[in-house]
């Protein structure tokens, strides 16, 4: 009875070393998948890598003479605000200049990275600093007031031409803090209602 109970040890002890033997196999056969796993991000950096480079860089175009001047406010003279860029909307053309002039201290004026064309470089002032800048290709260019931002300090430029609308519903879903949406709504609706953005 006692070799019967060793040998039935045995053999069980045998059946879970060859089980284990076999789980070693299967590892090995699950390894590929788990490499493909991690292949998989980097195939998605590549696509998106040659997505974003086939968005070919707008070039600068040269200054046509024709300068919109916007000026930095801490509180706008006609009573509508505080912290304000004015004009906060204008229209333009491709090689028109805007100039961005510090008319009150601590404002500057930067191009907001999804509120601009495709391919094109923005702009980003100083502090206390006038900034221009060239306007390259037709869209839609919205920009801020990076200390006044959530205040609600931004702006929007159209600049009219073939293509104008290409960028618009993306500017448009961009989304802003503190009361910057709610002023850029506004600004789109003023847009909209005097036909700026009638292709």
């Amino acid at each position: 009875m006692k070799r019967t109970n060793f040998l039935s040890a045995v053999a069980l002890a045998s059946l879970v070393t060859l089980s284990a033997c076999g789980g070693g196999n299967q590892e090995t056969a699950e390894a590929p998948a788990a490499e493909e796993t991690e292949a998989a991000p980097v195939a998605e950096e590549t696509t998106a890598a040659a997505e974003e480079e086939e968005v070919a860089p707008v070039p600068e175009v040269e200054a046509n003479g024709t300068v919109h001047e916007v000026q930095m406010l801490t509180r706008d003279p006609d009573g509508s605000g505080l912290q304000v860029f004015k004009p906060r909307l204008i229209t333009a053309a491709v090689g028109d200049t805007v100039k961005f002039v510090p008319t009150d201290p601590t404002h500057q004026s930067s191009s907001i990275a999804e509120m601009i064309p495709a391919g094109v470089e923005g702009w980003e002032g100083e502090i206390n600093k006038e900034v221009s800048y060239v306007l390259p290709t037709p869209g839609v260019y919205g920009y801020k007031c990076i200390p006044h931002y959530a205040a609600g300090m931004i702006g929007m430029i159209v600049v009219e031409g073939e293509g104008m609308t290409d960028n618009l519903e993306d500017a448009k879903a961009v989304s802003h803090p503190g009361l910057a949406g709610r002023e850029f709504n506004e600004i789109f609706e003023t847009a909209e209602s005097e036909g700026m953005l009638s292709s």
